[in-house]
């Protein structure tokens, strides 16, 4: 497909979500744009989240995490179940009781100002790291499959790919959001689907054939109860993905920013419900898509790239499958990266402008939606330098760094939601801070000697649990009656 195609039809598809920007972000105000007035359908919000969730991490690390990690994703996915179930009946009932906007001032109620400020900080990290981590993605693709062909600079393909993000957001924010997501999620879905289809008639099966090759392939190993010591042992993934639910999406602004946005708590536990079960299928549908690109490459003698991240991209335009892989490939990429960007900018305007610029304490409407607008454009740029620094210094799949990213930025969130939660003790706020920093310090400390401490016993993601747990300790040394 020539890049001239591509940029036709990029334009159209962000023609419609102008569209949709236009008619959902009339009359809107800060209360529209940060919890979309609590009016949003609760089977939208579910179908979006789909989208929002999976990312442009999913759409392209996911499939190439196959040819070195099989399907043992899928114990993590099963995690990310249960994870799910926490959230909707220990998170989400007590955000709706405290009628909040942004999350993290159940902390200033519990604990107190430095506490909270701790918990939206590293929220803030978190999020700027991990929507990075995804533009970052979609920019690299852009930049081989157009601006490479014009000679355009990758800090300027990075530049176009946020300014249009903030163009369709920046009146409507959470509330247009909810019907954009529908979309991406949508043209995501349809995007694997017609790569599936065309690899599997290039490979001559049908459905029954196409299920047995893939069970059948060495790439299908889902399930490992034997070696503890493993990475990928079912319970160390398990429980990870448990937890990593619970902090990337309960303890998570930009998710449960969605949530919220629902009308009541039985809406917004329906939404939840049916969005952990749908999800469960929908990875699976990625791993599937997964060994089917590798049995694709053996097949017709393609080179695996050196980073596996590169293996879907590379056939879906570059091998010779239909054109529609491509158009749709490019058209999915787009929609499953900006689906999770573009609430992450939301989010991180939301938390800000609530946390630390308090403009939902600023009695002129005027002021405050002014403010609103200066902090979404700040946060665009930031997520402009930080894309531009990953860049630098990227690797390794992506997928990994992310999770690795979280094990580490989200740990003290747990340990502070969890000691609020399940404990009526109070502590010494001014300490939080120090708790909140050691912790990670100490678990990556931990992290990178455990093999020799621990008689070759690896921390993988469950390095999350355990930071939480450090922070739990620390917050219960510093309690007071």
């Amino acid at each position: 497909m020539s890049p001239q195609t591509i940029i036709i039809v990029i334009i159209a598809y962000f023609a419609i979500l102008f569209v949709i920007s236009f008619l959902t972000s009339k009359k809107t105000n800060n209360n529209a744009f940060f919890i979309g007035n609590k009016t949003s359908p609760w089977y939208i919000v579910a179908f979006g989240m789909i989208g929002a969730s999976l990312s442009g991490v999913t759409f392209i690390s996911v499939p190439g995490w196959v040819g070195s990690q099989n399907f043992y994703y899928m114990q993590m996915v099963l995690g990310y179940f249960f994870g799910y179930i926490v959230v909707a009946n220990v998170l989400m009932p007590v955000y709706y009781k405290l009628n909040l906007i942004s999350i993290y001032t159940y902390l200033d109620k519990r604990f107190g100002f430095w506490s909270y400020k701790s918990g939206a900080f590293y929220f803030l990290l978190s999020r700027t790291i991990g929507a990075a981590f995804r533009l970052f993605l979609v920019a690299n693709v852009l930049q081989i499959t157009i601006s490479n062909y014009w000679n355009i600079p990758f800090f300027v393909t990075v530049s176009i790919t946020i300014i249009l993000i903030w163009l369709y957001t920046f009146r409507g924010g959470i509330k247009t959001i909810i019907w954009t997501d529908t979309l991406q999620t949508a043209f995501m879905l349809i995007a694997v689907g017609f790569a599936i289809y065309y690899i599997s008639k290039n490979l001559n099966l049908n459905f029954d054939n196409l299920f047995n090759t893939i069970k059948s392939s060495e790439y299908s190993n889902m399930f490992n109860f034997s070696n503890y010591k493993s990475g990928n042992y079912f319970f160390k993934q398990f429980f990870a993905g448990m937890f990593i639910t619970i902090v990337m999406t309960g303890l998570d602004q930009d998710m449960m920013q969605k949530n919220l946005s629902c009308k009541n708590i039985n809406e917004a536990k329906k939404n939840m419900f049916w969005f952990s079960v749908i999800l469960i299928f929908v990875n699976l549908i990625f791993l599937s898509l997964g060994a089917l690109l590798f049995i694709f490459a053996e097949k017709n003698g393609i080179k695996i790239p050196q980073h596996s991240d590169d293996l879907f991209p590379l056939i879906a335009t570059k091998s010779n499958l239909s054109p529609i892989v491509s158009l749709f490939f490019i058209l999915g990429l787009i929609a499953a990266a900006y689906s999770s960007a573009d609430s992450a900018l939301t989010s991180l305007t939301t938390s800000f402008s609530i946390d630390f610029l308090n403009i939902n304490k600023i009695n002129d409407s005027k002021k405050s939606q002014k403010i609103r607008k200066r902090t979404h454009i700040a946060f665009s740029f930031i997520l402009f330098i930080v894309i531009m620094i990953f860049s630098l210094v990227n690797d390794e799949s992506v997928i990994s760094s992310l999770f690795k990213a979280a094990g580490f930025t989200y740990g003290p969130l747990l340990g502070l939601y969890s000691f609020g939660l399940f404990t009526k003790l109070k502590v010494k706020d001014k300490l939080v801070p120090v708790i909140v920093l050691l912790s990670p310090i100490i678990s990556y400390i931990i992290y990178k000697n455990s093999s020799i401490w621990f008689s070759g016993y690896k921390f993988g993601f469950e390095i999350l649990i355990l930071n939480g747990l450090f922070t739990f300790l620390g917050l219960l040394f510093i309690s007071k009656k």
